[in-house]
């Protein structure tokens, strides 16, 4: 309700406490939900409960912190299949769990290129985990490419919505099909983009005080910190800095910006024969890298526009 509050424990049980007591009132109403969880662990600084750290008393600080950030998520988890179980709810209940990106520092990709921050695969290939014991019968593993763009897609198509105005273009696919066991290869393809700009940082220490200065007078305002929605910025149709990957099918693009004035550089690799991205095909296959960049390219022409607000209501 807009109420700054402040919560002790460890970070990631007082997410999962305040989703549980979310889903415990639609289950006293009978409600369908959709409860979204964003844990702030494993991020830095590491810092992890005393209790959780015990568990690693041979570990350096360091690794006690991240483990012990990764064991909360873990607890958590736990915490709200149990709650689904004793509410009834587990077996229809879908369960998504996944990461935003590759590991950094004490982490490891487990011998991918790059890490967190990269477009690299060790920077963007991070496992999803469903659960749905109606739907879902029998355990099975897909290596399908999918990103966290396809979640809203796929959640409309579960629950049967029509959205009116659909804002467009729609990132991302339902996976609807995969769930259903009958998708084996992704019919579109996915983009990424590290583009060499700060953003909009706000830091949540910033809200939380905007927030809580607004409560000692007890003043009321439409919104906090109402500058951090602004984009003013227009970005170039006609440039693409930064790296960029495009990924169709087993094959996955990198465009990397050169020097000003200076053309990008492509590489090209086959992730089914090379999930390392050891081996550039560019050379070898100049027609698929050809085509693949064309649509790369049309693709950050997209983005443009929607940031510099052509596509989307701000």
């Amino acid at each position: 309700n807009g109420k700054a509050v402040q919560t002790q424990g460890e970070s990631s049980r007082v997410a999962m406490d305040a989703a549980i007591e979310f889903i415990r009132d639609a289950a006293r109403r009978e409600q369908p939900f959709l409860a979204v969880v964003w844990f702030g662990s494993p991020h830095l600084p590491h810092i992890a409960s005393e209790e959780i750290r015990k568990r690693y008393p041979n570990e350096r600080p360091a690794l006690q912190n991240y483990l012990g950030e990764i064991t909360g998520i873990d607890l958590a988890m736990g915490q709200l299949r149990d709650e689904l179980r004793q509410l009834g709810l587990a077996d229809n209940t879908l369960v998504w769990y996944t990461s935003d990106n590759g590991a950094q520092g004490v982490g490891s990709t487990g011998g991918l290129r790059g890490k967190k921050g990269s477009v690299w695969e060790g920077g963007l290939r991070v496992p999803a985990i469903l659960e749905w014991p109606a739907k879902i019968r029998e355990h099975r593993v897909s290596d399908l490419p999918a990103s966290t763009v396809d979640i809203y897609p796929t959640l409309v198509a579960l629950a049967g919505a029509k959205v009116e105005g659909q804002p467009e273009p729609l990132d991302g696919m339902s996976l609807v099909p995969l769930i259903e066991g009958s998708l084996s290869e992704r019919t579109k393809p996915l983009g990424f983009w590290d583009y060499p700009a700060p953003g909009q940082p706000v830091r949540s220490s910033q809200l939380l005080a905007e927030l809580a200065k607004e409560q000692a007078s007890d003043a009321e305002s439409e919104a906090t910190l109402p500058e951090s929605a602004k984009y003013e910025k227009q970005y170039p149709l006609d440039s693409f800095p930064g790296h960029a990957a495009w990924r169709d099918g087993r094959f996955k693009l990198h465009r990397i910006a050169g020097n000003k004035g200076q053309q990008p550089r492509f590489e090209l690799y086959d992730l089914v024969a090379d999930r390392e991205e050891s081996r550039d095909l560019a050379a070898d296959q100049p027609e698929r890298v050809a085509t693949m960049s064309r649509a790369l390219e049309a693709w950050q022409q997209s983005v443009v526009r929607s940031l510099n607000g052509e596509d989307y209501t701000r």
